[in-house]
């Protein structure tokens, strides 16, 4: 039945392995020793010691019980490729198909189905041989892999420049695991790719946030990641505890994302469920660009993504800018984008909202892109300028000494 399909494994590539332990305390690999192709640790090993190579061993059929019908399906694929194989359709966006499964790493728990009568991830856990799966789980409290909380003196792209003070803590925030992009200079990847941590519901991270926004009696209390939106179940449940939890406290309620996932019904959800302050960063203009900065090498797909999270800002500014506090991100380093590029953002941001805040991050080594080299404070304030002559007027930068503006 499944012959003409094609199987695919991890291997290490031993010369580039420098055995830094990430793959035993970040990101685990389930099926040890007899790789399902769940690409996981591909997409996660700092060093790029892992190559995609086509499995072709014989491997039997086993059986299965899917939402109480027997299917048979190869051995050595996961929960989520075998329910792609009996005819589950898999989406990336809320309500695109009969699974989400965006992060394909283990940490948003978007792709969650009962199993044996346990919640686990489709994406990343081997098939089994008798395996009971459920996909009906709308009754069951959604989970999610969260760190934190802690306080944060600077806040995200959308923190009111006006509410920070100098050495004081001005937002408390948590950050969860699992994203859809691949950003080779991931700034936070020990979060991002992290499926060990035993996940929360949205009620036990919501008492959590607060409990550290009432110790250091901050001003807001914020969500970031990974990319929090990924699951939207999880997300909007948490802001509607979240906002429950703080009545009367006049707090923002903050949520960073980078807004490839935000489309109108999604935004309008979130801010009826108390979200009061977001942050999209569409992070430049152009395809090639926004390719090259998060590893999306489906051209298609990166478009979509871009152009929903422009859509979002123009979205929230239309109809939610007396409600919501809106913050731009963008990104600069000059090996990814330019600075005609940069000008090219600032005149599209300003058509939509001269006075939206806008905060450019100066990208710096991480993660993959280790040879990165920090943009030098003169190179950021240039970018300042530039942003403010296309006509915006809420610019501040991150440099390597601190934050300047607006």
């Amino acid at each position: 039945m499944y012959k003409s399909t094609k199987f695919y494994k991890c291997v290490v590539d031993e010369e580039k392995c420098v055995k830094c332990g990430a793959c035993r305390i970040v990101n685990l690999c389930y099926s040890p020793g007899n790789c399902v192709g769940c690409l996981s640790c591909y997409y996660f090993c700092p060093y790029e010691a892992r190559e995609i190579v086509e499995d072709k061993s014989p491997r039997k059929e086993i059986r299965v019980v899917v939402d109480g019908v027997e299917y048979s399906v190869p051995e050595r694929i996961t929960v989520l490729k075998a329910l792609e194989l009996i005819g589950y359709s898999i989406g990336i966006y809320p309500n695109e198909g009969k699974i989400q499964a965006p992060c394909r790493t283990g940490g948003c728990w978007s792709c969650a189905v009962e199993i044996n009568d346990s919640l686990e991830r489709s994406c990343i856990t081997p098939i089994e041989e008798g395996m009971r799966i459920s996909t009906n789980i709308r009754d069951k409290p959604p989970l999610r892999i969260v760190h934190g909380p802690e306080p944060h003196t600077v806040g995200g792209k959308a923190t009111p420049y006006y509410a920070k003070g100098k050495g004081k803590y001005v937002e408390a925030a948590i950050w969860v695991a699992g994203c859809n992009l691949r950003c080779p200079q991931c700034q936070n990847w020990h979060v991002t790719y992290d499926n060990i941590t035993e996940p929360l519901t949205p009620k036990k991270a919501a008492e959590k946030l607060t409990a550290v926004g009432d110790y250091y009696e901050v001003s807001g209390l914020a969500i970031s990641g990974g990319e929090p939106t990924l699951n939207k179940q999880w997300l909007i449940e948490f802001f509607r505890h979240l906002s429950e939890l703080n009545k009367g406290k006049n707090r923002r309620l903050h949520l960073d994302s980078n807004g490839t996932l935000l489309t109108p019904d999604y935004i309008d959800e979130l801010v009826e469920a108390g979200c009061n302050n977001i942050g999209v960063e569409p992070k430049c203009v152009y395809v090639k660009s926004y390719t090259k900065i998060t590893g999306i090498t489906d051209k298609e797909l990166a478009e979509k993504y871009l152009n929903t999270a422009w859509n979002a800002i123009k979205y929230l500014v239309d109809h939610y800018k007396e409600k919501v506090y809106i913050g731009v991100g963008l990104v600069y380093n000059k090996e990814l984008v330019s600075l005609d590029e940069i000008a090219k953002a600032g005149e599209k941001l300003a058509s939509i909202d001269p006075e939206v805040q806008v905060c450019v991050l100066d990208y710096f080594p991480a993660f993959r892109r280790r040879n990165l080299k920090r943009p030098s404070v003169f190179e950021m304030l240039k970018v300042k300028r530039v942003l403010n002559d296309a006509g915006l007027k809420c610019v501040i930068v991150q440099t390597s000494i601190g934050h300047f503006g607006p």
